[in-house]
């Protein structure tokens, strides 16, 4: 296998520490790597504080072959990159005559008057590899140092993202013996991140090449299996190896790859066993039959859906009495309208219209799903003011429905 090549990623600028910009960048730059086979290794952010930025590059030059910085190469007295980068690798900085020239013919182009602080932008790290910016007036640079490297970028997306492509990546390729790094995702339902956990066991779980790692989401989990090898076909064969014995262990539980949703992988479910749900919702507006219905003919897949404004509602007109508990409702009215309609399954979301998040009670929302092989439920203290009460409900409700069915392998 080609040796490993590391990276890590710097985003300048203080509006991202003051949380006023989202750094997509860095998620950017680390996908681009990670499909050329660079092991990212960090990502941060620096203020715009020269000696700050100085000293991160020089800490991520200890550890890596590869430092990416983005941003801070404007024409402002905030844009401290590129003294940065020369002090961090001890240079000085060198005047380009014909950076100053491009940039300022960009300037005309756009009919607009450069300003006498653009100046700075032609000064660049001693002995530093210009990358012109056709699409932008900010210079880019690559600082050799040592066997290892600092590329810095302009922080606008569109010009790094333009400069990854045609510039970096070539560089990257023709400088490093690189491999590849792919990636497969596993998503499991209809079980908790800990037991899934434990059914992996560690001997999957810490193995080296391919590794595993599980990101727990709302009703669902996850498992990212990750190759590094020297080609495609490698890392395919190694993942493919990987999935299998995931499989063997947890294959119950998986209900799709990489893209599926849980909303196409039920409706593809039902219509294999040519089989329909019916859905009960009251006080929480529609969770359920408009996330279906994104699917296509995944609104063919319910039969008569009822909505109510409000528990209430839905107590009255099934002629229920009114002492009875949220919980209690949802499964005497689950189980009525499943068999009303003799559908797979009932889907049940319940939820007091009153109540927020974090209010004092038990029983604010109730989901439930009940099918010939039994009833599930759960409860949540957060009420139909909350938008808990509609994500959780709905991921919830669509995996334990998935499962469910699938258990019992019911044909309409």
């Amino acid at each position: 296998m080609t040796k490993s090549t590391s990276a890590e990623i710097i985003s300048i600028g203080t509006e991202i520490l003051l949380g006023e910009l989202t750094d997509t960048n860095s998620v950017y730059i680390a996908r681009v790597l990670r499909d050329l086979g660079i092991d990212v290794y960090r990502m941060l952010s620096v203020g715009d504080n020269r000696q700050r930025i100085a000293d991160a590059i020089a800490s991520s030059l200890t550890r890596c072959d590869i430092v990416i910085t983005c941003g801070g190469l404007g024409p402002t007295v905030d844009d401290m990159t590129r003294q940065a980068v020369a002090s961090a690798t001890g240079r000085g900085l060198t005047f380009h005559q014909t950076l100053l020239d491009q940039i300022a013919e960009r300037f005309a182009a756009f009919r607009v008057q450069m300003t006498d602080n653009n100046r700075q932008q032609a000064y660049l790290p001693d002995d530093a590899i210009c990358i012109e910016n056709p699409v932008g007036t900010a210079p880019a640079f690559v600082v050799e140092q040592n066997g290892r490297c600092v590329i810095s970028l302009p922080g606008v997306p569109r010009e790094m993202k333009f400069l990854m492509e045609h510039s970096v990546v070539p560089y990257l390729r023709q400088k490093y013996s690189l491999g590849t790094i792919k990636a497969r995702i596993l998503k499991a339902a209809g079980i908790g991140e800990s037991a899934l956990d434990e059914l992996l066991g560690h001997d999957l779980l810490q193995r080296g090449n391919p590794t595993i790692g599980l990101a727990a989401h709302m009703g669902q989990i996850d498992i990212r299996i990750t190759a590094k090898a020297d080609d495609e076909a490698q890392a395919d064969a190694m993942i493919a190896t990987m999935e299998a014995d995931v499989m063997a262990r947890v294959g119950d539980f998986i209900f799709g790859t990489d893209d599926d949703t849980l909303e196409a992988v039920l409706v593809g479910l039902l219509r294999g066993q040519d089989a329909r749900v019916t859905v009960v919702q009251a006080g929480i507006g529609d969770v359920l039959v408009g996330a279906l219905s994104t699917v296509e003919r995944g609104a063919d897949c319910i039969v008569a859906p009822q909505i109510f404004t409000d528990p209430a509602s839905l107590r009255a007109d099934y002629g229920l009495v009114d002492d009875l508990s949220l919980r209690e409702l949802a499964r005497i009215v689950a189980q009525k309208a499943c068999e009303a309609t003799s559908a797979a399954a009932a889907l049940v979301a319940l939820s007091d219209p009153t109540v927020a998040e974090g209010a004092d009670s038990e029983e604010a929302t109730v989901i439930g799903v009940y099918t010939t092989a039994g009833y599930r439920d759960r409860v949540y203290g957060f009420g139909a003011q909350s938008d808990f009460a509609r994500l959780w409900g709905k991921s919830w409700l669509l995996s334990t429905t998935w499962h469910a069915l699938k258990e019992s392998h019911h044909v309409g």
